[in-house]
């Protein structure tokens, strides 16, 4: 487990945590399960266009805040 510096915030240090945790195994398994649970609502009446919505809005939005994240982790390891 990473320790926290004293000039770390909280939020740099909770940050920097789900950045390592999104590359886990766990979370490729976790993603995978949310996907699968997510497409398998079709069989449940949910329309296919209204998953699929649902499906990029939620990625795009990780994505925003993983790039955040992995520039974050960029710039903390070239100071």
């Amino acid at each position: 487990m990473v320790k926290r510096t004293e000039r770390e915030s909280s939020l740099e240090y909770y940050a920097f945590q789900l950045t390592k945790w999104m590359g886990s195994i766990p979370s490729i398994l976790l993603h995978t399960v949310l996907f699968v649970a997510a497409f398998s609502s079709w069989f449940f009446g949910v329309e296919f266009d209204t998953i699929l919505l649902l499906l990029t809005t939620i990625v795009s939005l990780e994505a925003i805040y993983l790039s955040l994240f992995i520039q974050m982790t960029v710039n903390r390891n070239t100071e």
